[in-house]
């Protein structure tokens, strides 16, 4: 029998969404997603401790959207992969939270040396608790915020992917805690710099300007404002000075339509993942 424009369509319509849905799965399988999975993380109690088996390994986590979001980004996107030209490569990640990114680098990495800083005590617990209780080795753990100064400084605890340096009245919880100098640790050769440490970047950065030479692989997740648009040039400036060339994606879509932002204020104005790669304009 011989089929109609519309069937034809529709068929071809249908092929691609399995296709497409095919493909999904796949992925999602290099973090132990299935569909029911996805379910019951978006909708998990959030402040109350659960975990998660990732390829035989416990992930203790308190809130399910975002250990959802990181699972995502980290071991199906695989946003930190790269290549090292040695077996035992030397990170430091600024912003550790309760370690996924961690896990990631040494299942990829196992002989990999990382400093792992994060100054929310309530993700240190469960940072601690996910590196100790996998047997990681390695793995230098820092309660500690990064900062320009070797100092005492206020965070705002709050246990999530958003704590951050800075006060603010709004009932969060405030706390002193101490922050270190990251440029401290720049002094030799650095494989993989992460830097997510919720719009303390730009601070952080032009205080380290003239250590970025030493270091190999820089993320730099960028949380800006449109009346200090200065920081994203500065920075693109000072890695480029470097010898790196970067490339970005959108981190988070603040505003869908741009140019029509009648939704209330979000947190930044724009996020960004900044790759950047060293001297990939000569290659």
């Amino acid at each position: 029998m011989k089929k109609t424009q519309k069937e034809y369509i529709n068929n071809i319509i249908r092929g691609i969404g399995k296709r497409l849905s095919g493909s999904t799965r796949l992925q999602n399988k290099k973090a132990g997603l299935t569909w029911l999975k996805e379910k019951q993380l978006k909708h998990m109690p959030y402040n109350e401790p659960h975990v998660y088996i990732l390829n035989g390994k416990k992930i203790h986590y308190n809130n399910g959207p975002e250990i959802l979001h990181s699972l995502k980004e980290i071991f199906v996107e695989e946003v930190y992969l790269t290549h090292f030209d040695t077996n035992t490569p030397k990170i430091v990640d600024c912003g550790a939270n309760i370690g996924l990114s961690v896990l990631y680098f040494k299942s990829k990495y196992p002989g990999a040396n990382i400093i792992a800083f994060e100054p929310d005590p309530m993700n240190f617990t469960l940072l601690k608790k996910n590196i100790e209780g996998n047997n990681l080795h390695d793995v230098e753990l820092k309660n500690e915020a990064v900062w320009k100064d070797n100092t005492t400084i206020e965070f705002v605890s709050d246990g999530t992917l958003g704590s951050k340096i800075g006060s603010t009245t709004s009932g969060s919880n405030v706390i002193r805690m101490n922050a270190t100098r990251l440029r401290d640790y720049l002094d030799d050769k650095i494989d993989f710099l992460k830097l997510d440490i919720e719009g303390a970047e730009y601070e952080v950065l032009k205080d380290c300007k003239d250590k970025l030479g030493s270091i190999q692989y820089l993320f730099i997740e960028f949380h800006g404002f449109f009346d200090r648009m200065y920081e994203l040039t500065d920075i693109f400036s000072m890695v480029q000075e470097n010898g790196f060339s970067y490339y970005i994606k959108e981190a988070t879509n603040v505003y869908p339509t741009p140019f029509y932002r009648n939704q209330n204020k979000p947190p930044y104005d724009l996020q960004l993942n900044v790759f950047c790669i060293k001297n990939m304009a000569k290659k």
